[in-house]
């Protein structure tokens, strides 16, 4: 059975379930399903309420917040009606998810570079001064840096010129998108300035991976869940305290915020876009081909994503950056072509 023919047959199996539910009210199955990044969260429903706006006869997107890992994981566990259609993604799909994709039945899929965002470190406006390095935010964070025991209190026993306050971090947890752009851009960053270290990583990968990007677990770093707006709260009331979450939710609380800079970049819009700022990142939507004609709306809803995401768009209102124009151009080609992703893209 092909797995176009089992789809329909699930999505029949769907809107009978539908009808037959109570009342006939259950068409959640019917409508476009979204999950993945809290990052994206924002500028996804934002495109909801658009494609809502224009196509007001179609059934309203359901957008859940699950996290990136947790996204893409709900996303490639199979390609039947009752999986969703998009995955939303603060950083690239890996090769791993891709593998995990494909043995469940999810062959085709289509990747869509939505835009940009910085993984951002900030602190109260009125809070703690501090100018960090990867190497910096590594030491002080790392629960074995460089393989040997963390003994940093406070900052100021990571280097001297730093405030002598208690290492105080809120930030994402592991199935965040967040999370392992935080470990890859500034973490193992900080980390492979050890010569040391970056000979691990051609030794053995898997240790250098756990002494590069493992946090300490003595509450100088504090999982904060998938709110990002919950850390910026834990922050405004701790003047001692630093987040991490994406630029966008910075943007959003420049009144209440401000960013900290990384090896002398501050988190900007210009810098990130860039790519100066070592926190810089692109995001994703990840598109089952097989749904764009069996779901209602779902070719529809990438449209609106591609139609409202560049400059001075609706998107960049509220905090995206924005793609080039040979990005731009790019997505337009992959949604247009039905390009979809094969091994050979992750080499």
């Amino acid at each position: 059975m092909t797995h176009a023919f089992k789809f329909a047959a699930a999505a029949l199996g769907a809107i009978a379930l539908a009808a037959c539910g109570s009342g006939g009210e259950s068409t959640s199955n019917l409508a476009v399903r979204a999950v993945g990044s809290s990052t994206v969260y924002p500028f996804a429903t934002v495109v909801s309420e658009l494609f809502s706006r224009n196509h007001p006869d179609l059934p309203a997107p359901l957008i859940e917040s699950t996290g990136t890992g947790g996204g893409i994981a709900l996303f490639c566990a199979g390609d039947g009606a009752q999986t969703p259609s998009v995955a939303n993604a603060s950083r690239r799909m890996k090769v791993s998810e891709f593998e995990t994709c494909q043995a469940n039945g999810v062959t085709d899929i289509i990747e869509i570079q939505i835009g940009m965002d910085g993984v951002v470190m900030a602190a109260a406006n009125n809070g703690i001064n501090l100018s960090l390095t990867p190497e910096l935010v590594y030491r002080a964070l790392a629960a074995n840096p460089y393989g040997k025991p963390q003994t940093a209190r406070n900052w100021s026993d990571v280097d001297p010129s730093l405030p002598a306050l208690p290492i105080l971090v809120y930030g994402p947890p592991t199935t965040s998108g967040t999370r392992d752009s935080f470990n890859e851009l500034i973490l193992m960053a900080g980390c492979d300035t050890n010569a040391e270290m970056k000979a691990l990583k051609d030794s053995d990968e898997d240790r250098h991976k756990q002494v590069c990007t493992e946090v300490r677990s003595d509450g100088a770093y504090v999982d904060q869940g998938e709110q990002d707006n919950l850390i910026v709260q834990k922050i405004e009331s701790n003047p001692n305290a630093v987040g991490v979450f994406g630029y966008s939710y910075m943007e959003e609380n420049l009144d209440r915020v401000r960013g900290v800079p990384l090896g002398g970049v501050e988190p900007t819009y210009d810098n990130i876009a860039s790519f100066a700022y070592p926190g810089a990142r692109a995001m994703f939507i990840y598109v089952k081909k097989n749904h764009l004609d069996a779901v209602p709306g779902l070719r529809e809803f990438v449209q609106t994503w591609l139609e409202n995401a560049g400059r001075g768009g609706p998107l960049a209102q509220v905090g995206l950056i924005v793609n080039t124009d040979e990005v731009a151009a790019r997505n337009a080609a992959a949604f247009s072509e039905q390009r979809t992703l094969t091994a050979a893209d992750f080499q």
